[in-house]
């Protein structure tokens, strides 16, 4: 099972950092297979701290929609489409199973055989008994399936179609019989009667399979010779030569080519409406190449899902990677309001109202009594420093303020030092591009049943802003048209004077319930307000509110 300990889309500094922090800590406390995750990109500030202490970015993930692979067998039983049905049937026997895919010598699925279509061969009902005798193979192929040895000729590789005759009567009634047979597609089953032997031979028949391992006088052999007959000598008796002898047609002659396939990146859920109405056994799962990566069968839709989440520094399943609510979510880290995530059984659900999920992070490792290293301290004291930009922002606690001094005590870091370092490095408005300003730290909210979103950046100053806002606000537009939000806002934050600046884009009915100082068309002055946490989202929820 692969634990993964993952941030909310568009991850911020805090997001980045708790999730690594929680890994490490869940690592140390005996947790198998955990890592760190991430569901969006990283900016130039988490780059900065990532390399600043030693730390690659958690891996990225799109999305953990259950899919083929996470239930799929891997160790695929198949047959070859050259080998004998017998060592398919075999096959099917010895494991249970309905059948097998076929492959051809480059693992390229070639189709299915069933037991059952093997049987059916092996056993012709009653109207049909006389194909009974007939089977599709090389002279070869029948050698080898029954375990002989050849006594004369060289028998011939080319698929043929023979017939099995067995001499088990008087030789005049033999005579009569085989007057009436096709010499040339006829294999002779017999035992140590030479009278049978010879006139076989002089009439020309394809071969003679001697059963038993009975011996066969040189006399008969060098007969065989002249007249172009093959002789094998099979190790067992006449009824268990015949169905051996019958089940040397190869598997390639008895599949199902038109059969359902696929890949393993299919999601689960689609896989399974394809296959449900379907009676086929077993389905196989193929690379672009068709060769055979996998199979999956019905009962395996039934199968857990080999892979659980941690969320950290979020709660809610919009601003979750995709997928969240198909799969196990067993714990969650937050500092934020509490607009949980459904679970199927209880968790641990940690939500604690101080600066930072990094703040959490760091007295769980106190409290458990695990070290924390040097660069790891400093990583999370990036989190907290982001979050609460650097304890001035009114989300700040007592705890976040003791956690920031044992931080700095065990990596060595002044956090004024530090904070002045993050903040300096890519200006938001500077570096990215309007799309990425809006949607980079930006999360989606429900309230009263209607939809809304709320980004924010922090900058040094206002100096950049005027010359980006019209643009900003019509990227902003674009984002909440996109998603159908009831508005989309933008919060831009000078860390050094703690005042903002609130984009918004929405419903008349909505932006004139905002009775802050205007700024120009679709902007207000926030002055004092830098958290949208605690400070922001409140606000517009009551305005939502208000406007019910």
């Amino acid at each position: 099972m692969q634990t993964l300990v993952i941030g909310h889309k568009n991850p911020d500094m805090d997001a980045i950092c708790s999730a690594i922090g929680y890994a490490e800590f869940k690592q140390a406390s005996g947790v198998e297979n955990v890592c760190a995750a991430r569901c969006g990109n990283t900016n130039a500030r988490i780059d900065f701290a990532l390399h600043k202490f030693g730390f690659a970015a958690p891996v990225f993930i799109t999305s953990v929609q259950p899919r083929v692979e996470d239930v799929m067998e891997r160790d695929v039983i198949c047959a070859s489409r050259d080998e004998p049905v017998y060592e398919s049937m075999t096959r099917i026997g010895e494991n249970r199973f309905r059948g097998l895919p076929v492959v051809d010598d480059e693992r390229r699925c070639v189709g299915l055989i069933s037991g059952f279509k093997i049987s059916q061969y092996l056993f012709p009902p009653k109207d049909k008994v006389s194909s009974a005798r007939e089977v599709n193979a090389s002279l070869r192929d029948i050698m080898e399936t029954i375990g002989g040895r050849l006594l004369a000729g060289s028998p011939e590789n080319d698929t043929r179609h023979l017939i099995l005759v067995v001499a088990a009567m008087q030789t005049d009634s033999f005579e009569r019989r085989l007057a009436l047979m096709d010499h040339g597609k006829t294999v002779l089953i017999v035992g140590d009667r030479r009278n049978i032997q010879r006139m076989a031979i002089k009439a020309g028949v394809c071969a003679l399979i001697v059963t038993g391992n009975m011996p066969v006088e040189d006399e008969i052999l060098e007969l065989a010779r002249h007249h172009g007959t093959e002789v094998i000598s099979s190790p067992h008796d006449t009824a268990t030569t015949v169905l051996l002898g019958r089940s040397a047609v190869r598997a390639g002659r008895m599949i199902y080519d038109d059969f359902i396939s696929v890949s393993a990146d299919t999601l689960l859920q689609d896989a399974q409406r394809e296959v449900a109405l379907s009676p086929q056994f077993a389905f196989p799962v193929l690379d672009d190449e068709r060769r055979l990566a996998g199979i999956i069968s019905k009962s395996d839709f039934l199968k857990q899902v080999p892979r659980q989440l941690i969320l950290v520094d979020h709660n809610e399943l919009t601003q979750a990677v995709d997928g969240a609510g198909d799969i196990s979510i067993v714990e969650i880290i937050d500092h934020h309001r509490i607009g949980a995530a459904p679970t199927a059984a209880p968790i641990l659900f940690m939500n604690r109202p101080v600066g930072s999920t990094s703040t959490i992070v760091a007295t769980l490792f106190q409290q458990a009594g695990f070290p924390i290293s040097k660069n790891l301290a400093g990583l999370l004291m990036c989190g907290l420093i982001s979050d609460t930009l650097n304890l001035t922002s009114p989300t700040t606690t007592e705890v976040d303020r003791a956690v920031m001094c044992e931080l700095s005590r065990i990596s060595g870091h002044d956090p004024a030092a530090l904070a002045s370092e993050i903040f300096s490095v890519g200006s938001p408005l500077l570096t990215m591009t309007a799309d990425q300003v809006v949607t980079a730290d930006c999360k989606e909210y429900e309230e009263r049943g209607q939809r809304f979103s709320v980004a924010q950046i922090e900058e040094l100053s206002f100096a950049l802003f005027e010359s980006k806002k019209n643009t900003l606000l019509d990227e902003l537009e674009a984002h909440r048209a996109a998603h159908r939000y009831v508005f989309s806002t933008l919060l831009v934050t000078d860390v050094i004077t703690q005042n903002s600046i609130l984009l918004v884009r929405g419903a008349k009915s909505f932006t004139r319930l905002i009775d802050y100082p205007e700024a120009g068309e679709g902007a207000w002055k926030l002055d004092g307000v830098v958290s949208r946490k605690k400070q922001l989202l409140p606000y517009l929820t009551g305005l939502l509110a208000r406007g019910a």
